[in-house]
């Protein structure tokens, strides 16, 4: 082999491996950005879904709802007789009943059962399919992409049917 050859070789060796880098870093790095967009999610979520998961994290009762504007619903809170809030004010009137769960630091209250749990899990669901855009516009994981947007549209989907 001629040095000439030789040089050229190496040298296309060298842009292979460049490009490789490139895009192991690119993977890397659009990886690490979905990762950070579900742990963002989770963490938005917790303060709410907690207490409405777990009956040992907060006080467990009924909530009778006696107004409601565009952003909260005042009413009594059963065991204890206390005005609470209820920040979800979507389709609710005066007079229900919804079980809730207390948050022992402001006097708010969140709803429990399938609902309140699909409710309090919202922030995720919109992460997941953030997650999807990036899945399959960018690393190209089509199939990964659908489905994680399929689960994050039927996570909506039944949110609102229970909700409502």
């Amino acid at each position: 082999m001629s040095p000439t050859a030789a040089r050229r070789s190496l040298a296309r060796r060298a842009g292979e491996s460049a490009f490789g880098a490139l895009l192991l870093a690119r993977t890397v790095f659009l990886g690490l950005v979905v990762a950070l967009l579900v742990v963002a999610g989770i963490r938005a979520s917790w303060p709410e879904a907690r207490p409405a998961m777990f009956a040992e994290e907060a006080d467990r009762g009924t909530l009778t709802l006696r107004a409601c504007d565009r952003e909260a619903c005042t009413g009594v809170f059963a065991p204890t007789g206390a005005e609470v809030v209820l920040r979800q004010a979507i389709g609710r009137e005066a007079g229900e009943r919804l079980p809730v769960a207390l948050l022992p630091e402001d006097g708010e209250v969140v709803r429990t059962g399938a609902a309140g749990v699909l409710f309090a899990w919202l922030p995720l669901t919109g992460a997941l399919l953030l997650s999807s855009v990036v899945l399959g516009g960018a690393l190209r994981l089509y199939r990964t992409a659908w489905s994680l947007a399929g689960l994050a549209l039927a996570a909506l989907a039944l949110t609102f049917a229970l909700w409502i």
